[in-house]
């Protein structure tokens, strides 16, 4: 448990309170009808958003690590008129699904994980979209269950086709080793260098880095062999400021093996998915055109 938080049990309880009012804040502004449900897996039982029409095409849209299903609103907002939205907390990271039985370990327990949340929601196959290290989750997942992904969109991926920046990682250090709501208010400003940023999505991820947590599965870039033999149609929208990697460099890579990939303008890493300009929030949703 972050040290800020271990004093004593009141002040953990009151800034707990804190999150889930903020969280409550954030899916006020969802858009109506959006429901919630908490689904059962073998990892432990997993928070969910659901917006649009029952019967329409189904997405998953997975969010960074340090973020919640909530941060997806607008993206749902655009995507509730043609599909099924299910925005997914990821279990061990912040949010409301909660951790139990299975730990979560490798990659394929996230696969497992996945297959798991398809067919608690009846579903045979879904199109993916995911943010930073959700991209990257997506991505592993599209590669392990080709025939259980119809499509998959990558918003500003982290571990996908380019390394990390080492400027962000040392920034981002001190947040990761003592995690403290200050240091990710002052990291996620550094980031987004005055980008148009959410303030009630800013203001859960803040709150969620001194909840407890699961350290993340994490693996290697998935290699050229792998990439070439990607199924599921893809889209790659990269971030143009982003400051975790170069996109550019990323994008080039993306497009070398095949993958549509846009820049997304006026962006930085941390302002997405929140902040979409319209022109990509045209192109995510004509992508996942049924």
């Amino acid at each position: 448990m972050p040290e800020s938080r271990t004093s004593d049990s009141a002040s953990a309880s009151a800034y707990d309170s804190a999150f889930e009012f903020a969280y409550d804040e954030l899916l006020a502004t969802w858009p109506h009808p959006t429901t919630t449900s908490e689904l059962p897996t073998p990892y432990g039982t997993t928070h969910l958003l659901h917006h649009g029409a029952e019967e329409a095409p189904p997405v998953l849209l997975l969010p960074g690590g340090g973020s919640t299903a909530g941060s997806w609103r607008t993206t749902a907002a655009a995507l509730g008129a043609t599909h099924r939205v299910h925005a997914v907390d990821l279990v061990g990271g912040p949010g409301r699904s909660r951790t139990a039985g299975r730990p979560l370990r490798t990659a394929a327990d996230l696969t497992a994980w996945l297959d798991a949340l398809l067919d608690g929601l009846g579903l045979t196959s879904a199109a993916f979209c995911g943010h930073s290290y959700g991209g990257w989750i997506a991505l592993r997942y599209a590669l392990a269950a080709p025939d259980r992904t119809d499509r998959l969109v990558l918003l500003d991926p982290t571990g996908c086709f380019a390394g990390f920046r080492p400027a962000y990682l040392l920034r981002a250090l001190p947040t990761l080793l003592r995690p403290t709501a200050a240091r990710t208010a002052a990291f996620l400003a550094w980031e987004t260098a005055g980008a148009e940023h959410d303030p009630r999505v800013r203001r859960v991820d803040t709150l969620a880095a001194e909840l407890p947590r699961l350290r993340p599965v994490t693996g290697p870039r998935p290699t050229a062999t792998e990439l070439a033999a990607l199924r599921p149609p893809a889209l790659v929208l990269l971030a143009e400021g982003s400051r975790t990697h170069d996109a550019h460099e990323a994008a080039m890579r993306a497009t070398a093996l095949g993958l549509r990939t846009e820049l997304v303008p006026a962006a930085t890493h941390h302002t997405l998915p929140a902040t979409l300009p319209p022109r990509t929030l045209t192109a995510l949703t004509d992508f996942l055109a049924p």
